[in-house]
């Protein structure tokens, strides 16, 4: 990218933050550089991601560690807003999806780093030598993705401080599910919309459904069968259900990509449509049950092996939802829609490199997360306004519909590249331009990396 202006409307994306001249340049490059960057991301990246106005690495780093800017992720929840009007009109059912990721780091002063993993100890004896490695440690994020009844995924995200962390920088500690808890409690969504909270196992804790229910929202989740059903003591497990079941009481269910009522919120592939195409079979059974400490839910048994006459059901995994009137059909259909945030975070590691980075201090990492999170809002946004076109036909709106963060950025380049190249061809039409076109050309690298030449007219003649 050679000009400031070239990325597409990312002024305007970024004027309801309200950030310093300073800030917007520098969102502005880092932008840029998760789009446009060659190879591993890095500050260096960053620093040299316009042409025409290169900074010093340093300048990356240091505007990183200052932490008033993305202070209680107020950016992102800025540009959210943005995204949320072009959805306003739009009815149907709205699905927050909330995970956790991890960002694997090997250096040992890395701040807030915790260890996961080598749970099995590994045998005294063994063909491994005895030596010393370094301790993987990794940062874990607690992220939610909103999904919008028109398709526009918007991204929300707490960083998880370690308890050593806590004491040494005076902050509140809060697990996991506490901050899991705050990013339902603090989504923003239009009123009276219908939305349903998507999770693994260990996001249907209570705190979240508390939050759930003081907001109207409802939940899916898989329930752990170990639960127990309430009444008097001794309580029968969840699991303790299974043994009674027949196969003439479990009923089919077909999930094709291109035909379900949330097809928009899956973003099918090309490659997926069409008549030839699979779609996976699940056979379920729903019950109404009141479990322990949770009251009275939807219980789902599902499993993908069809039940065979005479022999026991294999269940694989039972659902829960607190939503007594979804059919058993829907409850299969949202929960499937949890793969959407593994796709996200593949997405924000793989094609933006959310996870390249390689700091000390944390708050530089709070800083690039931000960062990486806003270029990926933006990229939602710049396909929400090109869906929103007039005169789009049929083949190019599919095509924008169906489009992920790899498709976005490559439209993105494309779209700079021409503008660059418009913007250098009037400016070689004028004696002025071409001064401009000259200077321009002089600062395209970075200090730290331009040759040092003698006589510095030389590019001037």
């Amino acid at each position: 990218m050679i000009i400031s202006n070239a990325l597409p409307g990312i002024k305007r994306f970024l004027t309801r933050a309200a950030l310093t001249p300073l800030a917007l340049d520098m969102l502005i490059r880092f932008a840029a550089a998760f789009i446009h960057h060659e190879g591993r991301m890095s500050a260096s990246q960053a620093a040299g991601a316009i042409r025409s106005a290169a900074r010093h690495r340093a300048a990356i780093i240091r505007f990183l560690a200052e932490d008033h800017w993305s202070k209680n992720w107020a950016v992102l929840i800025a540009v959210a807003d943005l995204i949320l009007r072009l959805e306003t009109r739009q009815g149907g059912t709205w699905v927050f999806i909330l995970d956790q990721t991890y960002c694997g780091q090997q250096r040992i002063l890395s701040e807030n780093t915790f260890s996961r993993g080598n749970y099995r100890q590994r045998p005294k004896k063994g063909n491994r030598k005895n030596k010393k490695r370094a301790r993987h440690c990794c940062h874990c994020f607690v992220m939610g993705l909103l999904l919008t009844p028109g398709g526009l995924r918007i991204p929300c995200c707490r960083c998880y401080y370690t308890k050593e962390y806590c004491k040494a920088k005076d902050k509140k500690y809060r697990t996991q599910i506490q901050l899991a808890a705050e990013l339902v409690g603090e989504l923003a969504v239009p009123e009276r919309a219908k939305v349903v909270v998507l999770g693994d196992t260990s996001f249907d804790a209570k705190d979240i459904r508390v939050v759930c229910h003081s907001r109207d929202f409802h939940w899916v989740v898989p329930i752990n069968p170990e639960r127990v059903l309430a009444g008097s003591k001794p309580r029968p497990r969840v699991k303790s259900l299974i043994r009674d079941f027949s196969s003439d009481q479990f009923v089919p269910v077909r999930l094709l990509p291109a035909k379900e009522p949330f097809a928009a919120q899956r973003r099918v592939a090309r490659c997926r449509l069409g008549p030839k195409v699979k779609g996976r079979t699940y056979y379920v059974h729903q019950e109404r049950r009141a479990v322990h400490s949770i009251g009275e839910v939807l219980l789902v048994f599902s499993t993908k092996e069809k039940p065979e006459s005479g022999k026991p059901v294999q269940v694989q995994k039972v659902l829960m939802s607190d939503d007594l009137s979804l059919s058993a059909t829907r409850v299969v259909q949202l929960y499937d829609l949890c793969w959407q945030i593994e796709l996200f975070f593949k997405e924000l590691k793989s094609t933006l490199g959310l996870a390249q980075y390689r700091f000390q201090e944390f708050v530089k990492v709070e800083g690039w997360v931000q960062a990486c999170l806003v270029t990926f809002a933006y990229l939602e946004w710049y396909r929400g306004r090109k869906l929103r076109r007039s005169g789009l036909t049929q083949k190019e709106q599919r095509w924008w519909q169906c489009q992920r963060s790899h498709g976005l950025c490559q439209a993105l380049r494309q779209e700079v590249e021409d503008s660059d190249l418009k913007q250098l061809l009037d400016w070689s039409q004028t004696p002025t331009g071409l001064k401009k076109l000259k200077k321009c050309l002089r600062a395209a690298r970075p200090l730290e990396y331009r040759k040092p030449l003698k006589n510095q007219n030389i590019l001037a003649a």
